[in-house]
């Protein structure tokens, strides 16, 4: 049996939060674990307080606590094949890539548990089951449920860990091309912000100070098109914290177009399934030939709509 994954954190500065400092908003706010798999770890006793046992998701952590949080080994789930039409941009014994449209949750969750990618891809590669843990076999990196693009999912344990490690590491690349409010003064440029959980509202992302519970996150970008009060942008990940090009693109002044949570929602005379951002091209190394695979996403067509209207705005 595989042994638990261990993770060990030292609170070295105030919580995210000063004037109720929870164990489990720390640890979900400095971890990539969510809050509620922390708060499911911290009631079967798989974290401890300075070597202590705690199983109470609202003890109090103080700067110089010792915390460890114990991951047992992953468990198979039960999940359902979905009969979902894929998009398949490559596809081997190894690995599967897949454009993912708008509106389509990546792994199971509360209120998603038999309509995801997942199940789709279970329907089609019957060899997903039980890969990199419990509810997200595969999974290599997520995409928001209304971003669209090019996603990789791995069928080998070996494969998982490979390109996990690619995108630690950095070798892999990931392209997103965004439809942005406004037009930026330079033509390039790079934002090197901190994204965290903002301060006032849990279910958002911000930059937020590394102090605050911020993680490091840089976005690289380059206008390719400038469309009157909007621009088509290239962003180039170069860490993956959740929402980050749409945190980034907010906090530059440009928020992408459609985007409910991050923009303030002005209509642009086009109905869109989700915002206009897209991951056009995914770069990466195969695990087991150590080719480079780059794999490039076709714009949706409600993105292709909108530059068609914007440029003819634009000409007039």
């Amino acid at each position: 049996m595989e042994p638990a994954q261990i993770i060990t954190l030292t609170v070295t500065s105030d919580p995210l939060d000063s004037t109720e400092p929870r164990l489990d908003r720390w640890l979900a706010d400095h971890s990539d674990l969510s809050r509620s798999r922390i708060q499911s770890l911290i009631s079967q006793g798989q974290v401890q307080i300075n070597q202590a046992v705690c199983q109470s998701k609202k003890a109090i952590v103080k700067p110089g606590d010792r915390l460890q949080i114990s991951i047992p080994p992953a468990e198979p789930l039960e999940l359902k094949p979905l009969e979902f039409p894929l998009e398949i941009l490559y596809e081997d014994e190894e690995l599967i890539i897949i454009n993912k449209p708008a509106g389509l949750v990546v792994h199971p969750s509360a209120g998603h548990e038999n309509d995801t990618l997942v199940n789709a891809l279970l329907a089609h590669c019957h060899t997903l089951a039980g890969i990199g843990g419990v509810q997200r076999p595969g999974i290599v990196h997520r995409l928001d449920k209304d971003t669209t693009g090019a996603i990789v999912v791995a069928k080998t344990d070996f494969t998982l860990q490979h390109l996990q490690d690619q995108i630690r590491a950095k070798t892999a690349r990931r392209e997103y091309l965004g439809i942005v409010y406004g037009s930026p003064r330079e033509d390039f440029g790079t934002i090197d912000q901190p994204v965290g959980r903002h301060l006032s509202d849990r279910l958002k992302m911000s930059v937020v100070p590394l102090e605050k519970g911020g993680r490091n996150a840089v976005t690289h970008w380059q206008v390719q098109e400038r469309l009157g009060n909007y621009s088509l942008i290239l962003f180039v990940l170069e860490t993956g914290r959740t929402h980050q090009i749409r945190v980034h693109s907010a906090f530059m002044g440009h928020p992408i177009v459609g985007d409910l949570e991050y923009s303030k929602g002005r209509s642009i005379g086009v109905n869109l399934s989700g915002q206009a951002l897209h991951a056009w091209k995914l770069s990466l190394q195969h695990p087991i030939s150590g080719e480079t695979i780059a794999a490039v996403a076709p714009l949706p067509a409600d993105m292709i709509t909108l530059l068609h209207v914007l440029r003819r705005r634009t000409s007039q």
